[in-house]
């Protein structure tokens, strides 16, 4: 899967090596996935890219987690699970999933894309507690497998952008176990429009938005972050200019495109990754 051509060029550099292994590609659940029984629809996938690799996928009955380590010299320990946007109808699997996950192995990070249920997929709609199941389950396989991927149980976060970040959010707040918690969220342009119980155990968060976002209002994000401030959570929102809706991690000439950068300085503020 070759890299898009405008991601930033922070990315340049390391990931010749960090992509040196191929991703390993594992089936969310044993068997079929609850409440997926009698799912016959093939998954669909479309090619929106002109010049580069831009792929939505839609019709998810098989949900996986697709799992990118960085090589072993430049590990941090920490890990990300990807929840890309779409809707809840398709996934904007490579902006907002692959080209996130392998930018992350560049910087010693383990990307891990969730391509998960959508409870808008025709025929066979979900209820929105299946996308948040798979993503709990995420987090759990993520812990069940950390040792084995020399990730630490303690380090593992959850990013996800526009419905993706919705999906995220909600992960980190509705956890019924806390094993099932992400111990950070990163939320690009999240859709993040019903009320979410917030308290001082709500993982610590970083945010990024666009000014001008006509499909998700910038306040989805400060309304969420003023959650955070008034409970005591540590968190970093980041609100730019210019960037619409769904800019993901392309460089587009705009200031939003330093977001990544900001992002790994928010990271190693926290202590999730080293100042090395």
């Amino acid at each position: 899967m070759p890299l898009n051509k405008c991601l930033i060029p922070v990315v340049a550099g390391l990931c010749s090596t960090a992509l040196l292994a191929d991703p390993l590609v594992l089936p969310l659940w044993d068997g079929v996935a609850p409440g997926s029984e009698g799912a016959t629809q093939e998954e669909v996938w479309v090619e929106r890219g002109k010049g580069y690799v831009d792929r939505s996928v839609a019709n998810v009955h098989k949900p996986t987690l697709t799992v990118y380590l960085p090589i072993a010299e430049h590990a941090s320990g920490a890990a990300v699970i990807i929840a890309p946007g779409g809707g809840y109808s398709h996934l904007a699997i490579d902006k907002e999933g692959h080209d996130i996950a392998k930018w992350l192995t560049a910087h010693g990070v383990a990307g891990l894309v969730l391509k998960y249920r959508l409870p808008r997929t025709k025929g066979h709609p979900y209820p929105m507690e299946t996308p948040l199941e798979d993503a709990r389950q995420a987090v759990r396989l993520t812990r069940k497998r950390a040792a084995e991927w020399g990730v630490d149980p303690a380090r593992i976060g959850m990013m996800g952008f526009s419905a993706g970040g919705n999906l995220a959010a909600r992960t980190g707040t509705l956890y019924e176990t806390k094993d099932a918690r992400p111990d950070f969220l990163i939320l690009g342009y999240a859709a993040i429009r019903e009320e979410l119980p917030v308290d001082a155990d709500t993982p610590l968060t970083f945010f990024v938005h666009a000014h001008d976002d006509k499909t998700v209002s910038s306040s989805n994000s400060v309304n969420f972050y003023l959650k955070l401030l008034e409970a005591g959570v540590s968190s970093e929102l980041h609100i730019y200019p210019n960037g619409g809706h769904g800019f993901g991690i392309r460089n587009r000439g705009l200031a939003v495109a330093s977001w990544p950068l900001r992002c790994l300085e928010w990271m190693r503020g926290q202590k999730i990754i080293s100042n090395r």
